[in-house]
């Protein structure tokens, strides 16, 4: 199982912890991610927690870029994902040096980013959302969610194939939190492994999410890494080819046990 790594170029992220202000203090995180075992760094310049406000596409790129630059500059190797929804801040990040496009929209928000993808080659991240992250959790309803978000991927997987992207390129995530309820978190968690079938690794993000919240009984993010690693370990059981997490060294380990025992 490979590890991602969050740092956020924000000052609104749910986990404050995740929140870095300049690129000395993204640079210092995200060594020290690298140093505990991530694969990947995923850096994000909009908050797109439940009810966030979008912020301006230069603002954007003004958060993410000089960061991405810094890391680059320091590690060669490190792989760098930019987690954002518009074309013109995924090219600028693909020319500072990040190496994966992650769409929380699946490229459903800006009809460009299919066209960065294809002419950088970059994998591309495809998350599902129902609605806007402003008001994704206002009432969400499925009749069979993870039947729902399997139909989703098929379309997105054929719409990307039309555009020219490879299926090689093509990373799922279903989009735990993003215009879902609890049951509907769990639910999909409880049955990741049958996105497999869509022929396409799969990311699964819950760090410290609400549904761990939650299930432990209304704990605050704080308080949310046992949970975190509870679903890491889940997950390896069921071969999700990826996490992504706030704390890299604690899922780093779990998952690597996990192998062990498998």
């Amino acid at each position: 199982m490979k590890i991602m790594g969050i740092i956020n170029a924000t000052p609104d992220s749910f986990f404050k912890d995740s929140r870095v202000s300049d690129e000395e203090s993204a640079l210092k995180r995200a060594l020290k991610m690298i140093e505990e075992g991530a694969d990947v760094i995923d850096i994000g310049g909009e908050s797109t927690r439940p009810g966030s406000e979008p912020i301006g596409e230069e603002e954007e790129i003004n958060r993410v870029v000089p960061l991405i630059k810094a890391i680059r500059n320091v590690n060669k190797d490190i792989l760098i994902s930019v987690d954002t929804y518009r074309a013109k801040t995924a090219e600028e990040a693909i020319k500072a040096g990040a190496d994966i496009i992650n769409d929380i929209s699946a490229m459903t928000f800006d009809e460009n980013m299919a066209d960065v993808a294809v002419k950088y080659n970059v994998p591309v991240i495809l998350m599902h959302i129902k609605g806007t992250p402003k008001d994704m959790q206002k009432n969400p309803h499925y009749n069979d969610v993870v039947m729902e978000v399997k139909e989703f991927f098929k379309n997105r997987i054929d719409y990307a194939l039309s555009k020219g992207i490879s299926k090689k390129k093509i990373i799922l995530d279903p989009g735990i939190g993003f215009g879902k309820l609890f049951e509907h978190n769990i639910e999909l968690i409880k049955r990741i492994d049958e996105f497999h079938s869509l022929g396409c690794p799969i990311l699964l993000a819950v760090s410290r999410k609400s549904s761990i919240g939650m299930a432990l009984g209304n704990l605050p993010p704080e308080e949310r890494l046992e949970g975190t690693i509870a679903v890491t370990c889940f997950a390896a059981l069921k071969n999700v080819e990826m996490v992504r997490v706030h704390d890299v060294k604690e899922n780093k380990r779990a998952a690597m046990m996990i192998e062990v025992l498998k």
